[in-house]
């Protein structure tokens, strides 16, 4: 079982966690749980991530909110938000940093995901 290093609802009105999104932080994975009856469960790998921008809107800034928008090279998800959750600055700074430990301890470079179609990442896998 892996460590969680954070986990976090999203937040509505007034910054209250009145939400039913769960998201979780690991050393290799960050996970987002949506839903009470129908749910739905994402896995992304932080090797994956390729960008991370950090948004926030007065509203959000009133109440100590913001939102992370990733980009990734999973076909599955290849852009998602993190909304509204709070110390946002800190948690983008988390996940950039794991990310980048991820990348390193899997010998991924960014050139893996810009194109070069030949040399792509396959999953689980190591380009040299």
């Amino acid at each position: 079982m892996e460590t969680v290093l954070w986990r976090e609802r999203k937040r509505t009105l007034f910054g209250l966690p009145l939400s039913f999104t769960v998201y979780t932080l690991t050393e290799t994975k960050l996970f987002i749980k949506t839903g009470f009856f129908n749910i739905k469960e994402e896995e992304i790998r932080l090797y994956r991530i390729l960008d991370i921008t950090l948004r926030r809107t007065l509203e959000e800034r009133i109440f100590g909110l913001g939102t992370i928008h990733c980009c990734t090279a999973d076909k599955t998800a290849p852009e998602f938000d993190i909304i509204r959750i709070k110390n946002s600055k800190e948690i983008r700074t988390l996940l950039s940093n794991q990310v980048e430990e991820e990348r390193s301890a899997r010998y991924v470079g960014v050139r893996e995901y810009m194109g070069d179609e030949e040399g792509a990442l396959e999953e689980g896998g190591v380009h040299e």
